[in-house]
């Protein structure tokens, strides 16, 4: 069984992720297997309530009677990876260094880092210190967004696509990457890599942007502020125009299987390189919108 330590409890991925893991307090049907968590560690965060933080701590350490300690190097061999949880990307090298540096596999929740030049820096430590790193939304794994993909022989090519998912806002996870990113990896989990610009217009309800892949398809995102939400894709392809609502059931289910699976051969399902791509199409999407919708080059 692989052992797992969770870093950070301001998302409530903290606690989910340990149900399914663990077994405990949620259906038989949500259950992942193959991998424990054993061991947490707090810190602060710049974004959530400490009163929220403190009920899902109250959670971990009473209902899963699962330990913490104070520090991150106190984990080390204790577990066999360890999930990076801050819902502040901003934190996120600072919170991995001592794991790379130890050698043990990471699981970086969304958003990887909040800059490109953070996203080098991260992916640069991992390859220095030979550990494998993965980085995803659970959106990814989305059920429908798979059997989609299973599809292609029918469906054909993916031409373009419109993706939309909330798209909240924080400074401290600057434009997509508070909440929208679950749109965008969306839109790369169907589209694929390659994106070459991007061009963004924003109002207060609304972050719209359009990217242009270098074989010459476009996939756009619509961000949603205002009005009803959720989550889905219209996909334009060769044999067909395919609408597709997402459900959010059991995402955090199947993105686990894909975790247990990344630390159980050290492949991860998302190269490190699409990872910093996300990020760079986010980071010139902000710039666009700052620029008023003038398309800007990916910087990778």
């Amino acid at each position: 069984m692989i052992r797992l330590g969770v870093v950070d409890f301001d998302t409530s991925h903290s606690i989910e992720f340990t149900k399914r893991l663990n077994h405990r307090l949620c259906p038989e049907d949500q259950w992942v297997d193959g991998a424990e968590v054993v061991v947490g560690c707090v810190f602060p965060s710049a974004i959530t309530p400490q009163e929220i933080i403190d009920r899902y701590v109250d959670t971990f350490t009473k209902e899963f009677g699962l330990p913490l300690v104070d520090h991150p190097e106190k984990m080390l061999g204790r577990i066999d990876g360890v999930f990076i949880e801050a819902v502040d990307g901003s934190v996120h090298l600072e919170r991995a260094l001592p794991f790379l540096n130890a050698g043990v596999p990471l699981f970086i929740d969304k958003p990887f880092t909040c800059s490109v030049a953070e996203a080098r820096d991260l992916i640069r430590t991992t390859e220095r210190n030979n550990v494998p790193i993965f980085s995803s939304s659970s959106l990814r794994y989305a059920p429908e967004v798979v059997e989609f993909l299973a599809r292609r022989e029918e469906t054909g090519a993916v031409i373009g696509c419109e993706a939309f998912s909330p798209a909240s806002l924080h400074p401290r996870n600057p434009g997509l990457c508070h909440y929208g990113i679950h749109g965008v990896e969306t839109l790369y989990a169907l589209m694929g890599a390659g994106c070459e610009t991007v061009g963004c217009t924003e109002t207060e309800g609304t972050t719209m942007v359009t990217g242009r892949w270098k074989d010459g398809r476009i996939g756009t995102l619509r961000g949603i502020r205002q009005g009803a939400g959720g989550y889905g894709a219209t996909l334009f392809c060769e044999k067909g125009i395919y609408h597709l609502p997402m459900g959010t059931n059991f995402i955090y289910r199947e993105l686990l299987k894909q975790v247990v699976s990344f630390f159980q051969t050290g492949q991860p399902p998302v190269a490190p390189a699409v990872t910093l791509e996300i990020i760079a199409f986010i980071e010139a999407a902000l710039a666009s919108a700052r620029a008023g919708g003038q398309a800007q080059v990916l910087e990778v």
